[in-house]
């Protein structure tokens, strides 16, 4: 079901999110079964997802190195988007049980 697998994160249900290359993001269930991909879910046109993680929340946070944006899905809702300025090239991102997002920027060789 797969085209490019790049990233995976687990989600908090047991299950797990994984992004694809120049593609999607899809959702999968504990038991391997997807769920539901994100640009069908949402009506949202990825560029190129890279890293992804789930917040303490369930929101799916989304890093697309095309677009060079961060958006976070939340389980019920639009999608919220975070950075849309000041990214050269998003990588990786990761949530601290602070509240905090990291960004990994490979274009400018840091971590935002």
């Amino acid at each position: 079901n797969l085209q490019g697998p790049r990233y995976v994160s687990p989600a908090p249900n047991g299950g797990f999110v994984v992004s694809e290359e120049c593609g999607d993001v899809k959702v999968f269930m504990s038991s391997r079964k997807l769920l539901c991909s994100l640009s069908s879910k949402y009506g949202h046109q990825f560029g190129n997802p890279a890293g992804i993680c789930v917040d303490a929340d369930g929101s799916i946070l989304v890093a697309d190195e095309q677009r060079r944006t961060v958006h976070l899905f939340p389980e019920h809702g639009a999608p919220i988007c975070l950075v849309s300025a000041g990214l050269r090239r998003p990588t990786g991102v990761a949530c601290s049980s602070f509240g905090h997002l990291f960004v990994a920027d490979t274009g400018e060789n840091s971590v935002k």
